[in-house]
């Protein structure tokens, strides 16, 4: 196959890599120090027929400098970095790759939830300067209730995870498709306030949409019963950062765990970076060694399928009305 595929990364998982040796295609990656700029270049200089998109932004100034571009291939679920309006008008499929890093994804969550819980790297970092002050008085998550704003297969794992922690688990999602008897593991709830209202945690799993920027808001996390956790590893401006920054000061929120933030990296002077009882990750989330073979094989997979031609299902495209044409 004479198809060149352009890698928004330096490099793939070793999974993906060997896809890609083994189809044939001329690879181009883009270096870390290069970013948007490099990508640019290489879009107007090559005749690329697939992206297989990691961490950079896809806008439409990308799309148009791309003349013979078939196909935009996410490695991962999430493409707000997508202009997919544009992609659409040009009929280019986006694919994502939904379930390919929920696992990983949602041990992170349960990780965040803990850590933030009982203060971990505030007593790590203690222990190590030399204090031994064990006057802080964690929350036990067991017999406490987990609200989960999406209900996909990331939702689902933590839910399971969660009830084995003793905890009661409600979700509230209304685009989710849920099979008689699914759901043993939590009951679904008719609107996010009563969600918010009944959580004393929250956890966030829905997508980025015009719909749910800004979702949790000051107003929504007023609803939560006081002391409550917030937990966010899906996207950071699903959540406003001040409404959340002013929650952490004043008690309403007894803490947080983020993956993800509005801006990344953050930046200086945000005032998340000196609340103690929150707790940052740097977007890692599938950052796991079976996750990113596992997606990197799937990206890699969904670009190879739209250069041979073969069908394409619509539920991992983001606009799959291009797929009739």
């Amino acid at each position: 196959m004479n198809s060149t595929i352009l890698i928004t990364v330096p490099t793939l998982a070793p999974a993906g890599l060997e896809r890609l040796r083994s189809s044939g295609c001329k690879t181009i990656f883009i270096s870390k120090a290069g970013g948007v700029p490099e990508m640019l270049e290489r879009l107007k200089a090559e005749k690329v027929d697939a992206v297989i998109l990691r961490q950079l932004n896809f806008d439409a100034e990308a799309i148009a400098a791309a003349s013979s571009l078939k196909v935009i291939s996410r490695h991962g679920v999430g493409f707000d970095g997508v202009d997919v309006a544009a992609a659409t008008q040009r009929g280019i499929p986006v694919l994502i790759a939904p379930a390919a890093n929920a696992v990983s994804v949602a041990e992170l969550t349960i990780a965040l939830m803990l850590a933030a819980s009982r203060a971990i790297p505030r007593h790590d970092a203690a222990v190590r300067s030399g204090a031994w002050d064990r006057s802080h008085v964690g929350l036990q998550m067991s017999g406490r209730t987990l609200g989960l704003v999406g209900i996909g297969a990331i939702g689902r794992i933590v839910a399971r995870a969660a009830v084995g922690l003793g905890m009661r688990v409600i979700a509230y999602d209304p685009y989710a498709h849920i099979a008689p008897g699914e759901t043993s593991d939590f009951e679904l709830v008719d609107s996010l306030d009563a969600l918010l209202q009944r959580s004393n945690v929250v956890s966030l799993h829905c997508p980025l949409t015009d719909e749910t920027r800004n979702l949790i808001g000051a107003a929504q996390l007023a609803r939560m019963p006081k002391g409550g956790v917030l937990v966010n590893a899906a996207r950071g401006p699903l959540v406003d950062d001040v409404a959340l920054a002013a929650a952490l000061r004043s008690g309403q929120l007894a803490a947080a765990g983020l993956d993800t933030m509005p801006k990344e990296p953050l930046p200086a002077g945000h005032p998340f970076r000196d609340l103690t009882n929150l707790v940052m990750t740097p977007h890692m989330g599938g950052s796991t060694d079976a996750a990113l073979d596992s997606v990197s094989v799937i990206a890699v997979d969904h670009a190879m399928a739209v250069l041979n031609g073969s069908p394409i299902n619509p539920a991992v495209c983001v606009n799959p009305s291009v797929l009739k044409s």
